[in-house]
C-alpha cells in the first residue's frame, strides 16, 4: 500500500505529529533550516536579493522527540531521508514511511528476534505493505522495553 507523499520536511513533521497524537504521545520538535555559512552563497547573509526559487535551496532538517515509552527520536534529514532511532536501535526509513512505522511501532508490530548460535539479537518492525525494518541490538543496547518483545 503505498503511503502519501511527504514533499518537504515540514510535510513529514506534520504526519508524524497527527500519528502521535493519535496514539496520545506528547511530541517536541527542533528545526534546523540552514541559513549558516555553508549556504551563504546561495542566498545572501541578510537575505537580501534573494528571489523565491532561491530560498527553496534552504535546507530544512527537523528532530522530532517524543515521549513516551520507547523512547523514540526522528531525524529528518534534506533528500528525503530519516533516522528513526527507538530506544537506541537506529532505523535508516524513506521519508514518506515514517508515519507508518511509528504507527506500527505503537500498534505493537514490532519484535525483537533472538538467536543462541551465533548469537545475534535483532530488532524487527513490520511495516504492513513493505518490506520489514531489522536492525542488530547489542546486549548493551538491550533496555526493558526491548526486552519485553523477545520472541
Amino acid at each position: 500500500m503505498p503511503h502519501p507523499p511527504l514533499p518537504s520536511t515540514q510535510s513529514a513533521v506534520l504526519a508524524i505529529e497527527a500519528t502521535a497524537a493519535r496514539h496520545g504521545r506528547e511530541v517536541s520538535t527542533s528545526h534546523d533550516i540552514g541559513r549558516d555559512r555553508t549556504f551563504a552563497g546561495l542566498v545572501g547573509a541578510d537575505g537580501a536579493g534573494a528571489g523565491a526559487d532561491e530560498f527553496a535551496a534552504i535546507p530544512h532538517e527537523a528532530l522530532v522527540e517524543i515521549a513516551g515509552s520507547p523512547e523514540v527520536t526522528v531525524r529528518l534529514f534534506v533528500h528525503d531521508d530519516a533516522l528513526v532511532t527507538v530506544d537506541g536501535v537506529a532505523f535508516d526509513v524513506p521519508r514518506d514511511s515514517v508515519p507508518a512505522f511509528l504507527n506500527s511501532l505503537w500498534t505493537g508490530l514490532v519484535h525483537l528476534r533472538q538467536r543462541v548460535f551465533p548469537p545475534s539479537c535483532t530488532m524487527i518492525v513490520t511495516v504492513p505493505g513493505e518490506p520489514s525494518y531489522r536492525e542488530p541490538v547489542t546486549a548493551l543496547t538491550l533496555t526493558p522495553w526491548l526486552a519485553g518483545r523477545i520472541r
